[in-house]
């Protein structure tokens, strides 16, 4: 089993960056396919970005692509969200999880383990 604790979000303005840090421990991160979720105000959980186990294969929600960058250091045991030109309607909890099967999914419940979210907050 697998422990997660995000961190790095905060409150930005628009157009700006932040780096979500997901880190790992009980398992080494490497064993898991990885993902990001969010879930904004009053809305239901979605798919942001998932990363496969070597870090050659990504997958993002259309929202997000040219702007977000998932990428992991298994050495680390860290995952990683690189947000950048963020926008008001990016505003969300951000959620790391990790699924034991290899393949990339969009689906929050294809993924077996949870951290407990970190706040964005971008202002227009």
């Amino acid at each position: 089993q697998v422990q997660l604790v995000e961190s790095g979000g905060g409150l930005v303005q628009a157009g700006g960056s932040l780096r979500l840090s997901c880190a790992a421990s009980g398992r080494t991160v490497s064993s898991y396919t990885m993902g990001w979720f969010r879930q904004p105000p009053g809305k239901e959980r979605e798919f942001v970005a998932a990363i496969g186990l070597s870090g050659s294969l990504t997958d993002y929600t259309a929202s997000v692509k040219g702007r977000f960058t998932i990428s992991r250091d298994n050495a680390k045991n860290t995952v990683y969200l690189q947000m950048n030109n963020l926008k008001p309607e990016d505003t969300a909890v951000y959620f790391c999880a990790a699924r034991t099967r290899w393949e990339l999914t969009t689906g929050s419940g294809s993924y077996d383990y949870w951290g407990q979210g970190t706040q964005v907050t971008v202002s227009s």
